[in-house]
């Protein structure tokens, strides 16, 4: 079952990865073992986001590195006199991205 759960983040169309989803899902809940049952009802409420994840394959390491960034220029500066001149240097850190 482990290598299975591996496999059904590779599903590149929703429809095959729905239903590898629902098969494994339903396998876990009559394993009969308590933790992967749970599991199992615990992941089946965000089965519509990991689907959707064939549809829309984004991650969020642009995101993250971005806030990073913002963070280290905040805290070089032990806090601006105005909220302006902080966003310009954010600004200034990013000139590739429009506003």
């Amino acid at each position: 079952m482990r290598d299975e759960l591996k496999r059904l983040w590779f599903y590149r169309r929703p429809g095959w990865a729905r239903q590898a989803w629902d098969n494994w899902l339903e396998q876990a809940q009559r394993s009969g073992i308590a933790a992967l049952a749970l599991f199992a009802q615990r992941i089946s409420v965000y089965l519509h986001g990991i689907v959707s994840r064939c549809r829309h394959p984004l991650n969020t390491s642009i995101v993250e590195g971005i806030n990073n960034t913002i963070k280290v220029i905040k805290r070089r500066a032990y806090g601006y006199r105005d909220q302006e001149y902080f966003f310009l240097k954010i600004r200034a850190a990013f000139p590739g991205i429009p506003r």
